[in-house]
């Protein structure tokens, strides 16, 4: 039986870039391309923040027909009623609408990565939810020479507490030096690799992605499983795997929101304008997921 292996088939070092949250902010837009083509990752930000001063940044502001999900690689978010520490993550289904507050009042150095996860039509307007998923409770395995931190899906044996929407492999690994394994992904989901630290080796002719860098990988029609063969030289590196399940739906975006046409859009300003989406924290208490 032929094995479907994935290969490293586009890659490019994405522009730092002015944050709107001001000085001190820089910004990187790690996915480019056709929504067909990076379906369903819509958009993915790593925000660097080095704050120098106490005047407040950020504020409420109003999603809906998508999910984000907020990984925090650096620092600390938001206050003692919902905070992130490093290496926490958080999974918000906007769906029908919500307002969400991210406001930075102190001195801090952050980084951030939050990608916007398209919703299929069938569930473009769901009921909103929130997933916090803390450091201390991810899940962790080891596979030759791969220390593989899980936040969501399954992957070498271990699988997310997180509930999907969408089906999404999010997962943090460090492979150490001389390192040589094989990762089992679905063939037919959307596969990239944004590199935090290092050079990694994609496939068998062991294609050099650096750090900075992100490298998208071939994806198939059929269903069943692929192979991604990863491995290092001498040295280490650490990257963010995100493999997900193609949804097929075109969308239209504008701002914070997701649509499947223009008319939506239209139709959620009206509602925010109206003052008809609620603050995430108001969902009821089934709709808050902590681990």
């Amino acid at each position: 039986m032929t094995t479907n292996k994935r290969t490293l088939v586009k890659q490019y070092r994405p522009a730092d870039q002015p944050g709107f949250l001001g000085a001190g902010h820089i910004a990187r837009a790690l996915i480019e391309g056709d929504f067909a083509d990076t379906d369903p990752f819509i958009l993915l930000m790593d925000d660097m923040l080095d704050k120098e001063d106490d005047r407040p940044a950020g504020g409420p502001h109003p999603h809906a027909g998508f999910e984000t999900v907020t990984l925090l690689l650096q620092g600390e978010l938001g206050d003692n009623n919902h905070g992130m520490k490093a290496g926490d993550l958080e999974m918000m289904t906007a769906g029908s609408g919500i307002i969400h507050t991210e406001t930075i009042t102190k001195k801090t150095k952050l980084r951030i990565l939050q990608l916007w996860l398209t919703l299929s039509k069938e569930e473009r307007w769901t009921t909103p939810r929130i997933q916090s998923l803390g450091g201390g409770h991810v899940q962790k395995t080891s596979l030759n020479g791969l220390d593989i931190k899980l936040y969501s899906g399954s992957l070498a044996g271990i699988s997310s507490p997180v509930k999907n929407h969408t089906p999404v492999i999010i997962s943090d690994i460090l492979a150490k030096a001389n390192a040589l394994a094989k990762l089992n992904l679905p063939a037919s989901y959307t596969t990239f690799l944004y590199v935090l630290e290092g050079t990694v080796l994609i496939g068998e002719d062991k294609k050099p992605l650096s750090q900075n860098e992100v490298g998208w990988l071939n994806r198939f029609d059929s269903a069943g499983e692929s192979e991604l063969l990863i491995s290092t030289n001498e040295s280490e590196a650490r990257f963010i795997l995100y493999s997900g399940e193609p949804q097929g739906d075109p969308i239209v975006s504008h701002g914070p929101f997701i649509g499947d046409t223009t008319e939506d859009i239209s139709r959620l300003y009206r509602e925010f304008r109206a003052g008809k989406m609620k603050h995430i924290s108001a969902v009821a208490d089934a709709q808050k997921l902590i681990w």
